[in-house]
């Protein structure tokens, strides 16, 4: 038979493309399976993983259940981390806050196809593939500088398995405000994260239609296409999908310039 998931999970992990994650989050969060059982299952299973990459794949998914517990700790510990920023300089920075630029990123209009998909996929369903958090939630407060609150907020309201702890240690690590964060300087390019973890396209298809008949190579910059191009596609930007709310370049300058200053 098929490998059991948790076997190739490290390294299919990032992909929304596949299916290769467990979904376990909705039950965890609502107390319908154990952390303890998982956790269990996943300690027993490197036990019994047929070659060290396995071995090492069900570590990887047993370290992630572990940021759960972390995000619990953390916010047990500090509460003040709903509302505040954990490394409080960062509640210095000034934000742009626009909302034109919020409604297109909740509806899944911004003009970038991955951020798009996810944001669309949240909104269908009320669950989001791990890595799309991470890029939409670097996407709203690197590239439009919106309060991480707002979108931690969002999330919640739509989330079926949006756990206050969890949630807020996801964003604060995404803004780089939380304990542990990623660097205020990593800022993912939304671009290259969609053409290395859905390459051909098929997540971006399933949930932005207008871009169905675009091809593997457009799919991931569709306003590059010339005008022939949109037309075969039956997919017009600016009309069908809309052209990208705002530039990567100028916005990750433009966000590293914010940061900068307000941490002085």
């Amino acid at each position: 038979g098929d490998a059991p998931p948790i076997f190739t999970y490290a390294s299919q992990r990032d992909r929304p493309d596949l299916d290769a994650t467990s979904q376990l989050s909705p039950y965890l969060r609502f107390g319908m399976i154990s952390a303890r059982l998982a956790a269990l299952g996943a300690t027993e299973a490197t036990r019994r993983a047929p070659s060290d990459g396995a071995r090492k794949s069900a570590q990887t998914w047993l370290n992630e259940l572990i940021w759960r517990d972390f995000y619990l700790a953390i916010l047990a510990h500090f509460p003040e981390v709903q509302g505040k920023s954990f490394r409080q300089g960062y509640d210095k920075i000034a934000w742009l806050n626009h909302d034109d630029d919020f409604t297109a990123w909740q509806k899944g209009r911004t003009g970038y196809p991955f951020v798009d998909a996810a944001m669309r996929q949240l909104a269908a369903t009320g669950w989001m593939h791990n890595r799309a958090r991470m890029v939409v939630a670097s996407f709203l407060v690197k590239h439009l500088l919106i309060d991480w609150r707002w979108g931690e907020r969002w999330f919640m309201q739509n989330l079926v398995d949006g756990d206050p702890a969890a949630n807020n240690g996801g964003w604060q690590w995404s803004a780089g405000t939380g304990t542990d964060a990623a660097p205020y300087f990593r800022i993912f390019n939304p671009i290259t994260q969609g053409q290395k973890f859905d390459p051909d396209g098929p997540y971006i298809r399933q949930w932005v239609p207008e871009l169905t008949h675009v091809a593997p190579a457009d799919i991931h910059e569709p306003w590059k296409m010339g005008k022939a191009k949109q037309e075969q596609a039956q997919c017009r930007i600016g009309a069908d999908y809309p052209a990208p709310i705002v530039d990567h370049k100028m916005a990750r300058q433009r966000a590293l310039d914010a940061y900068k200053t307000a941490l002085g």
